[in-house]
């Protein structure tokens, strides 16, 4: 079977390509609209247009609210009176005391002495000597002309 291999880099060069005649081509034409110069073209004279006639506004007949006749409601003998019901009472209930506990006593913790750390012997640094760069002589420039 064969295979067919195409260098990236191959494709990069293709874009870049198109992408720079392709500016160049608008440029070119913008360039052209720049240059050329349009003749100028006479207004065309529309007809004149019938007037349209105005219509004159519907109006509307006025309608009255309509109103609610209002129904007299017979009283109803028939029906007994709901009794009212009276308030329950409630025995009133005691607060619940709590037995007092008597408090524990805890075991007294021995104190322990704060004990002092043994002090250390100081250490010792060695001293690193810096390391000293050499003094080289400057370098002597030779000076650029001036223009009189």
């Amino acid at each position: 079977m064969a295979y067919n291999h195409y260098n990236p880099s191959f494709f990069l060069l293709l874009f870049v390509t198109l992408f720079l005649t392709n500016n160049y081509i608008n440029q070119a034409d913008a360039r052209h609209l720049l240059e050329v110069t349009l003749p100028k073209l006479p207004k065309p004279e529309l007809p004149h247009l019938p007037e349209i006639p105005t219509l004159p506004k519907p109006e509307l007949p006025e309608i009255s609210k309509p109103e609610l006749p209002t129904l007299p409601i017979p009283e109803l003998p028939h029906l007994p009176e709901i009794p009212t019901l009276p308030k329950p009472e409630f025995p009133e209930i005691p607060k619940p005391e709590l037995p007092t506990l008597p408090k524990p006593e805890f075991p007294k913790i021995p104190t322990l002495s704060k004990s002092e750390l043994p002090t250390l012997p100081k250490l010792e640094m060695h001293v690193i000597p810096k390391p000293e760069s050499p003094t080289l002589p400057r370098p002597k420039i030779p000076r650029v002309p001036k223009k009189p």
